[in-house]
């Protein structure tokens, strides 16, 4: 019996499925026309989304029997629900995290063992002699070894580059306007600089000669003039011989404390009236004299403080009553009718400016006042629209800024 025999023919045998024999393939045709309707239909399928049809696929294939062949060019809008939990990212981080700091660590570690290897190869030459054991470099380092290593490796750059920079040409002019712009500074403020050291140090230079036991006793003194104020270990000439203006008082300032005499207020040591002496608190380094810081502390006296003057060969003693601070053109400060004899100091204040000035009001204390002369009547003095003050500063010199 033959295979292709039909089942009603075997009877009591069993059933076999049988292959069936292949499909004869249609003749193709290879015309322009059939090939361009191929491609039509496939364009069809591919916009129209048909899955129902296998035509995508070469005429000449054969389809297995049962099977759908796909669509290729179909796409589904189905979204991906691929959920990652909050501890799987925070893992995921972790491990790479982990695995940089090492790998840093390690890098640098490395860097480190590098510097200090040729570092000693540097100050340590290998010598070449049989049997020298050459130390063997320790195989890790520890966190605190690599750190310290790496920030001295750092600070070596960082000398070496100020090292190159000194010696550049490029810091040569800002030296050079450093250096300008200090002695410029200099110039302009050093009275105050000085008067501050001065008035620190000056308690601690008290002449012992200053030291008067008993103040109200008439004492002989020599012929010259003298201004002696314990407290601020002040002992120093007195010049009378001078006029009023600003020249003639700094001239005089250089010598000693000045004799300011105006009208009104040109009375001496001994006569009622006002005795008016002018002497600096602070005055510029490159000024003459020894007397610049003469005043320095002034400020310090207060009421009952006592000051003497020689005058004459005789001695006055004088109570400080008040203390005042007024303008440099305030010169009717210092003259008012009085019928004692007074003595008045003047200096600039604040110290190491010439912007007010500090008046010192004293009365005669010894001496008995009564029995002093009367003021005298009259004065070849000319009036004055200032007090005397400090020289010029460094700018008023330059641009012609006028008196301190």
């Amino acid at each position: 019996m033959r295979p292709d025999e039909p089942s009603s023919r075997r009877v009591g045998a069993p059933l076999i499925p049988q292959r069936s024999q292949p499909p004869t393939p249609a003749p193709r045709d290879h015309s322009p026309e059939a090939a361009a309707g191929v491609v039509r239909g496939q364009i069809d399928r591919i916009y129209n989304a048909d899955d129902s049809t296998s035509a995508l696929t070469a005429p000449d294939k054969q389809e297995q029997a049962g099977e759908e062949t796909p669509n290729p060019y179909h796409r589904t809008h189905q979204e991906h629900r691929h959920h990652i939990q909050q501890d799987q990212w925070q893992q995921y981080h972790s491990a790479w995290q982990e695995y940089y700091q090492k790998y840093y660590e390690r890098y640098y570690v490395s860097q480190v063992y590098e510097a200090q290897k040729a570092l000693e190869e540097r100050t340590q030459p290998a010598s070449n002699e049989p049997g020298t054991n050459t130390p063997q470099p320790p195989e890790t380092l520890t966190r605190d070894e690599a750190i310290h290593d790496l920030r001295g490796k750092l600070l070596g750059k960082m000398k070496t580059s100020a090292l190159k920079a000194r010696k550049s040409r490029h810091f040569v002019p800002i030296t050079a306007a450093l250096c300008v712009m200090i002695v410029f500074l200099f110039l302009q403020y050093n009275r105050i600089l000085f008067a501050n050291v001065q008035a620190y140090i000056s308690p601690g230079n008290i002449d012992p000669a200053n030291i008067i036991v008993d103040p109200m006793t008439s004492v002989a003194v020599g012929p010259e003039p003298k201004l002696i104020i314990p407290k601020i270990n002040v002992d120093v000439p007195v010049v009378y011989d001078t006029k009023p203006d600003y020249d003639s008082q700094m001239k005089a300032m250089e010598s000693g404390v000045a004799y300011f005499g105006i009208p009104g207020a040109n009375s001496r040591p001994g006569q009622v009236g006002n005795t008016v002496l002018s002497g600096h608190s602070s005055n510029d380094i490159i000024d003459g004299g020894n007397y610049k810081f003469i005043f320095a502390r002034l400020d310090k006296m207060t009421k009952g403080d006592l000051i003497f003057v020689n005058y004459e060969g005789k001695r006055y003693t004088y109570s400080v009553t008040k203390m005042e601070v007024v303008k440099p053109t305030e010169v009717n400060k210092l003259i008012y009718a009085t019928d004692k004899p007074v003595l008045t100091l003047i200096t600039c204040t604040p110290l190491g400016t010439a912007l007010n000035r500090l008046l010192v009001t004293a009365e005669q204390v010894s001496p008995n006042p009564s029995e002093a002369s009367a003021a005298p009547a009259a004065s070849d003095s000319s009036e004055t629209s200032a007090m005397p003050g400090n020289s010029p500063t460094f700018l008023q010199r330059i641009f012609g800024g006028g008196q301190g």
